[in-house]
């Protein structure tokens, strides 16, 4: 089979910090304690960085249409209701070397808290040396399981 991928330019910006480390909202990192689930579910995420890239696309937002993987309600934590997750593999590239990892789309729907601008696109992937926020990723996703189009004011 093959993956149709675009490519997208985009820059690294500071997210909510609730899935790498303990919040004012959870006493844990919100992946490492939503991995087990989705591992049961059908796709282990144990390999990777237990973080978010977060990657602004603006002017362009996107739309997860025919992703890989979507878990309907997940009931992850006690500290509020079941969220819906979506899945598509994607491939960041920083400073010429290529990781593979997935674009991790929590549906807002589903969510009370840490909504993200339609232009951010989430990415779960191996630890990336060296980068900080501000810096340009290149982005690699698959246009079957995403769409982008110019943000619309």
């Amino acid at each position: 089979m093959t993956t149709n991928w675009i490519l997208l330019l985009g820059i690294l910006v500071k997210g909510h910090q609730v899935a790498s480390r303990p919040s004012k909202d959870y006493p844990y990192g919100s992946l490492e304690k939503q991995k087990p689930f989705f591992k049961k579910l059908g796709l282990d995420l144990s390999e990777y960085f237990n973080g978010t890239l977060n990657i602004s696309i603006a002017p362009f937002e996107f739309v997860i249409s025919k992703p890989e993987f979507t878990f309907q309600l997940v009931e992850w934590t006690d500290l509020h209701p079941p969220e819906t997750f979506s899945f598509s593999r994607c491939k960041v590239k920083f400073q010429g070397i290529v990781y593979a990892g997935w674009v991790y789309y929590p549906h807002p729907e589903t969510k009370k808290t840490h909504f993200q601008n339609p232009a951010l696109i989430e990415v779960i992937t191996f630890e990336v040396p060296n980068i900080k926020y501000s810096d340009l990723v290149e982005l690699e996703v698959n246009s079957d399981e995403i769409a982008t189009r110019k943000l619309v004011n």
